[in-house]
């Protein structure tokens, strides 16, 4: 239990408050799971919780009797007990009242997000049936499914990613009510979907939330790409697990370590195969470029979706290569140490690890570049460029392609380890103006 989040109940109760902690602290500690965020809710109203504690912030929650308090280093939503009015928009309500703990609990999505805690009396106060629900491991809308969808369309998401990420059932009126709702979800915001859909493909297992966004209906709203992957057949000597969606599925089950960038290259990586479908004469599915479309299209559901820069670029890349492994006993050295240089390649292995386990099981690719990885030094696999620019243009290069051409053929040298000093590059340098007819003078300094 976080000591200092009791220190605050039990302040606002000697004041002669009401209070406990609320929603998902509660739900955690009962499941036996840390808590991250410990929430507040109280009869206190917010102007009185200001007079209670010193420092307290994030007061444009304070129409809705939210109010921030601080202590120390850390932070607690401290919440004014409220029912709800009407939700116009979808999303949040019009307007609030001031209310009791039940009403309060009433208002809330799913009823093992109801609960409530007495830290200092050390007593669980339950007015929706959450605790049974806990026990039962069950999902379960608190009154009216539809009343609750109807207030926030993103609680649609939420019951996914808690049946999810909780391995609970989802209860069959909710779930009724959640798949005859599921295109309300296009009226919530871009980033509010994309957090919730990064929460369920970070799970533990989270296979099963893209099985419930599918039954659901929601993946089709709000992924339609990657629902358009059922049916899109694949050559059964490579993938004997089935059609695209049966490739990633299983490739998602195979996550060991939750890695936001690895699930949604997982999750895209083949998705530019439906448009690329072809069979050859032979009566073979060819999917041409297929990673090449992918990762243009990728970027752009990434971009719809508001994802970072650094994110989106991370999964394009990881996407636009994962086929390279194919080639990899017939690269160049030179060609496999750059490849190895890339700084996702780890994140590149571990795709291609997973790709293959999940399809035909060939994993020797997989394991020779492990091994490269393992046996080479960071240096030997990117060492520093022997020479610049700098030094053919004092060798009277002229500035312009030739510069660059020199330079790529002496870098791949080093990489081959056929040159392997300083001398050694600009004696290759030389040679190779020379070969163009346009030896340079030898500088003063060679």
């Amino acid at each position: 239990m976080n000591l200092q989040a009791r220190d605050v109940v039990a302040q606002l109760q000697q004041a002669g408050h009401t209070a406990y902690f609320a929603g998902g602290c509660v739900r955690d500690q009962l499941l036996g799971i840390e808590a991250k965020d410990y929430d507040i809710a109280t009869s206190a109203r917010p102007e009185q919780v200001q007079q209670l504690f010193p420092r307290v912030t994030d007061l444009t929650g304070k129409c809705f009797g939210v109010v921030r308090v601080l202590v120390g280093e850390n932070s607690y939503e401290v919440a004014t007990f409220r029912q709800d009015g009407a939700y116009t928009d979808g999303r949040r309500p019009d307007s609030v009242r001031f209310a009791t703990a039940e009403e309060d609990a009433q208002r809330r999505d799913f009823t093992v997000n109801g609960l409530f805690f007495d830290p200092v009396a050390d007593k669980l106060i339950d007015y929706v049936g959450g605790e049974a629900d806990l026990r039962s491991k069950i999902i379960r809308a608190i009154g009216n499914p539809a009343d609750r969808f109807a207030e926030d369309h993103l609680r649609l998401l939420r019951a996914i990613r808690f049946a999810a990420r909780l391995f609970f059932q989802i209860e069959p009126g909710t779930w009724n009510a959640i798949c005859a709702d599921a295109a309300k979800i296009r009226t919530i915001s871009a980033e509010r979907i994309r957090d919730e859909l990064n929460k369920i493909f970070t799970a533990a297992k989270p296979e099963l939330g893209l099985d419930l966004l599918d039954r659901s209906g929601l993946l089709a709203e709000v992924l339609p790409d990657i629902a358009a992957m059922h049916g899109v057949e694949q050559p059964p000597q490579f993938h004997p697990e089935g059609d695209v969606y049966e490739h990633v599925r299983l490739m998602l089950s195979k996550i060991e370590e939750p890695n936001l960038e690895l699930a949604l290259s997982i999750l895209f990586h083949d998705v530019g195969k439906k448009p690329t479908a072809k069979v050859d004469e032979n009566g073979r599915i060819r999917f041409n470029e297929h990673e090449s479309v992918g990762a243009e299209m990728t970027e752009q559901i990434m971009t719809g979706l508001r994802y970072d820069n650094k994110t989106i670029q991370t999964v394009r890349e990881l996407v636009q290569h994962h086929m390279q492994f194919k080639d990899v006993p017939h690269m160049r050295p030179s060609t496999r140490k750059r490849m190895m240089a890339r700084a996702n390649f780890p994140l590149e292995l571990e795709l291609h690890r997973i790709d293959c386990a999940s399809s035909h099981g060939d994993l020797r690719h997989y394991e020779f570049m492990k091994r490269q990885m393992e046996t080479m030094s960071a240096e030997e696999i990117n060492p520093p460029p022997l020479i610049s620019g700098k030094e053919l243009l004092a060798m009277g290069i002229l500035p312009g392609r030739e510069v660059g051409r020199i330079l790529e053929a002496i870098r791949v040298a080093q990489l081959e380890g056929t040159v392997q000093t300083q001398a050694e590059a600009l004696a290759m340098a030389r040679k190779l103006a020379s070969s163009d007819g346009n030896e340079p003078p030898t500088p003063t300094n060679a």
